[in-house]
C-alpha cells in the first residue's frame, strides 16, 4: 500500500494545479500518469474515460457484480491564503474542499489493488469525476451507462470534514447531506422619483418584505424535519433617489426529503407573489434542479460498518443530517451506496482560503477502501 510519503506527494502535486468544473487538463493528465504504470504491472487493471473529463480505473476480477469507489477532481475559484510551499500555482483557484485529498486516497486504493488483485473480493471500478462543485459531474458518469456495463451494484466515497477529529471516520444510515436548489426571486415594479413615490411600485420593498416571510415559512417547516432557506445576495434599483423598478434575491434551499423539497418549491412562489401584490408588484421564483440529498443505503451502510468494525476501524455516527450538498447523491439515484466523512481535526471550514490538513489522515481513508474491496459480501 502506498505510504504516507507517496500520498503526501500526490496530494501536494495536485494541490498545486487546481482546475475547475470540466476544464481539468492538468489534473486528468496527472491522475493518468499515476494510474497507467499501475495498470502496466497489473493484468486485470485498465484505465479509460466513460464520460467527459472523467478517468476510471477498472480491476476486472471476473465477477458478475462489482463495487465502485469515487473521487472528485475539481477545485474552487478561491484565491489561496495558506502560505504553504505547495500552494496553488493557478491564481484564483484552489483545492479548498479537499478534493486533492480525495484523489490521493483513490490513487492509494488503486496502487494497493494493482499490487494485490488476488485479494479483491470482486471487481472494482474507481471513478475520478469532474464538476462536483458546479454542475454535478457525477450525473454524466451515471448517464454514461458505465455502471450497467460493468455490473456495479454499490458505491462508496469520502469527503474530508474539518469538524471531526483527525482521521475520524463517520457516517449515518439514511439522509446524510441535503438536496440543494439554488433559489432566485425576481420582483418587478415601476420606477418613479422618490418625491413622487406613490406613482411607483417599490420592488425593493417587496423583496425586503419577502425575505422574512420566507424565513418564517421555513422555520415552521423545520419543526417537521431539518430544512433551510437562506438568501446571500440581493440587487435592486439603479440610483438612491428613485423607487426601484426591479429587485432580485438569490439564495439556496436545502432539504432532506423529496416531499419537503416539493412543498417548499410549491409554496415559496405563492409567498413571493402574495407579498409582491401588497405593494403592486409581481414576483417570479425559479429553482435550479440542484443535487438530490445524499441518502446512505441502510443495508450497504450496515454491511460497511460491520466490515470496518471487524478491522478495528471505529465508525462514528453522524447524529443528524448535515445541510451541505454533494453530487455523490447522483450515484445513489442509480446505485445503493454509502458516503463517509473523514475528519481533518482542524476546524478550518471547507471552501476557506486557508483550508489545509495533515495528509497523514489519508492513510485511514485508503485503509477503509482496502477493507471494503476485500471483504466478502
Amino acid at each position: 500500500m502506498a505510504g504516507i510519503e507517496t500520498l503526501r506527494k500526490w496530494r501536494r502535486d495536485l494541490h498545486e494545479i487546481p482546475e475547475c468544473d470540466f476544464d481539468l487538463p492538468q489534473t486528468i493528465a496527472y491522475v493518468r500518469e499515476q494510474l497507467e504504470p499501475m495498470a502496466a504491472r497489473c493484468d486485470c487493471m485498465s484505465v479509460f474515460s466513460p464520460a467527459r473529463s472523467t478517468v476510471c480505473a477498472y480491476f476486472d476480477c471476473g465477477s458478475s457484480a462489482a463495487t465502485a469507489l469515487r473521487s472528485d477532481m475539481d477545485a474552487l475559484p478561491v484565491r489561496e491564503e495558506t502560505g504553504a510551499p505547495y500552494a496553488s500555482r493557478h491564481d484564483g483557484r484552489m483545492h479548498a474542499c479537499g478534493h486533492d485529498g480525495h484523489m490521493a486516497m483513490a490513487l492509494g486504493a488503486c496502487d494497493w489493488m494493482a499490487s494485490n488483485p488476488d485479494r479483491l473480493a470482486r471487481s472494482v471500478l474507481v471513478v475520478f469525476q469532474p464538476a462536483e462543485e458546479t454542475t454535478g459531474g457525477a450525473r454524466q458518469v451515471c448517464e454514461s451507462g458505465v455502471f450497467g456495463r460493468l455490473g456495479i451494484d454499490r458505491i462508496f466515497g469520502f469527503h474530508l470534514w474539518p469538524d471531526l477529529p483527525s482521521a475520524c471516520v463517520a457516517t449515518r444510515s439514511g439522509a446524510l447531506l441535503a438536496a440543494s436548489n439554488e433559489t432566485t426571486v425576481e420582483f418587478k415594479g415601476r420606477a418613479s422619483h422618490i418625491a413622487k413615490s406613490r406613482q411607483g411600485r417599490d420592488a425593493l420593498l417587496a423583496a425586503c418584505m419577502f425575505v422574512p416571510e420566507a424565513y418564517r415559512f421555513m422555520e415552521e417547516r423545520s419543526q417537521e424535519e431539518p430544512c433551510l432557506l437562506k438568501f446571500g445576495h440581493m440587487e435592486a434599483g439603479e440610483v438612491r433617489n428613485q423607487i426601484a423598478a426591479s429587485a432580485r434575491v438569490e439564495g439556496s434551499l436545502r432539504t432532506f426529503s423529496t416531499e419537503m423539497g416539493r412543498r417548499c418549491r410549491d409554496e415559496l412562489p405563492h409567498i413571493a407573489q402574495g407579498v409582491a401584490a401588497k405593494v403592486g408588484c409581481t414576483a417570479k421564483t425559479t429553482f435550479s434542479e440542484g443535487y438530490p440529498p445524499v441518502v446512505n443505503d441502510e443495508g450497504v451502510t450496515s454491511w460497511a460498518r460491520g466490515v470496518l468494525s471487524a478491522a478495528y476501524i471505529d465508525v462514528r455516527d453522524v447524529p443528524e443530517p448535515l445541510l451541505i450538498a454533494e453530487d455523490f447523491s447522483w450515484y445513489q439515484q442509480w446505485l445503493p451506496g454509502t458516503f463517509f466523512l473523514l475528519g481533518t481535526g482542524t476546524g478550518t471550514p471547507l471552501h476557506a482560503s486557508t483550508f489545509d490538513f495533515d495528509e497523514s489522515i489519508l492513510m485511514r481513508g485508503v485503509e477503509v477502501y482496502r477493507r471494503l474491496v476485500t471483504a466478502p459480501l
